[in-house]
């Protein structure tokens, strides 16, 4: 590979080093994420999750982390937190459970950093469960998270 190149493909990835994931799992009962490439971790985060934890996303504004298979649909550099990935939250199912109950299914479930602003707070805001049902990171780490994931990537989470 000729210098150029090599130096072209640094600035385009952001390091030599960093590997893109091709998938992503999160553990809620452990409050990890984890970014694996060929079935290998290469990240792992901890987490905070919405303020109702145990148990499944069956509602609006039930503050539960929905549970399941989805993908990294999008992302949002100007959300109200630092950074966004949406994930695809309610799939087909989720939505035909909560039509079934009655209820809506609710939606803009993110991977996100700190709320704008308040990115002093740090890793102290893991020491609580605090959002409406998303999976938080420090701003630090929302960042490389950014980076490393691509839209489209599985994202499997589990209780």
């Amino acid at each position: 590979m000729s210098l150029m190149l090599l130096i072209l493909t640094v600035a385009l990835s952001g390091s030599a080093t960093e590997q893109r994931a091709d998938r992503i799992v999160v553990n809620k009962s452990k409050r990890e994420l984890l970014i694996l490439n060929y079935g290998k971790v290469i990240k792992s985060y901890k987490i905070a999750l919405g303020g109702n934890p145990i148990g499944p996303k069956m509602r609006l504004g039930d503050g539960k982390t929905p549970e399941g298979a989805y993908i990294i649909s999008g992302r949002n550099p100007a959300s109200a937190f630092h950074r966004s990935l949406r994930i695809s939250y309610p799939s087909a199912a989720d939505r035909n459970r909560a039509r079934e109950q009655g209820v809506a299914p609710g939606g803009d479930i993110m991977i996100h950093g700190l709320p704008n602003g308040q990115g002093r707070i740090g890793a102290e805001h893991r020491m609580t469960d605090w959002t409406d049902g998303c999976i938080a990171v420090t701003d630090d780490e929302i960042e490389e998270i950014w980076r490393l994931i691509p839209n489209g990537t599985p994202i499997q989470i589990n209780p």
